[in-house]
């Protein structure tokens, strides 16, 4: 090895050894532990698909999860069929009846989101469960479906130890305010304007 490698490869090690001691005393310092409100939102793809990656990892600790569709109803999604394997871990209710522009029925769609926020204090209330997806609640609120005060003040009431994600687009700036972490998926560039449609193992 030549001299001027030799030394530009010390002069890495040296770099990542004072990087790793900056980043292992900064976890160090991190010492709460506490159930988080998420929040998956933004006109990007994959807010719904995020979370559902979250429950796997739940679940390959023997954790339970709760999920909860507020909008989607009619397509079958393949993250349902795969998750099922894990029946005695999890709980999935569809309680959608489909996207506005669908159902066409205003006191419906209310209707519909009612229920399924009933499904939701069931969840709430199961000490069992270790984190809820609220896939699409966003929406439910952003149409005023729900009461938006009442829905903030349950999960700010949660248990300490409570995970909960709730996805879709124009997130309420009263529920931001109070998550803990929120990720805004940008739209770069989508393949349905180039006229793809949507497809199976991709979209559902």
């Amino acid at each position: 090895m030549s001299d001027e490698k030799e030394n530009a490869e010390q002069k890495h090690q040296r770099k990542m050894a004072n990087r790793k001691k900056v980043q292992d005393a900064e976890v160090a310092s991190k010492t709460i532990e506490k159930g988080l409100l998420i929040v998956n939102t933004g006109p990007g793809k994959g807010k719904s698909t995020a979370a559902f990656g979250l429950a796997l990892r739940m679940l390959g600790h023997g954790r339970r999860v709760g999920i909860v569709q507020f909008i989607k109803g009619a397509w079958q999604a393949g993250e349902r069929d795969a998750l099922k394997r894990f029946d005695d871990l999890m709980e999935w209710h569809t309680m959608g009846e489909g996207f506005t522009w669908e159902t066409q029925d205003k006191q419906r769609d209310i209707a519909a989101a009612q229920r399924a926020w009933g499904k939701v204090e069931e969840l709430l209330a199961n000490p069992a469960i270790s984190l809820i997806i609220l896939d699409e609640l966003n929406i439910a609120l952003r149409y005023e479906y729900l009461d938006l005060q009442k829905v903030v003040a349950a999960l700010v009431a949660r248990r300490k130890d409570l995970h909960v994600v709730v996805t879709g687009r124009n997130a309420k700036p009263e529920l931001i305010e109070v998550a803990d972490m929120v990720t805004e998926m940008s739209l770069v560039k989508h393949h349905f304007k180039a006229g793809v449609k949507a497809q199976s193992g991709i979209e559902f």
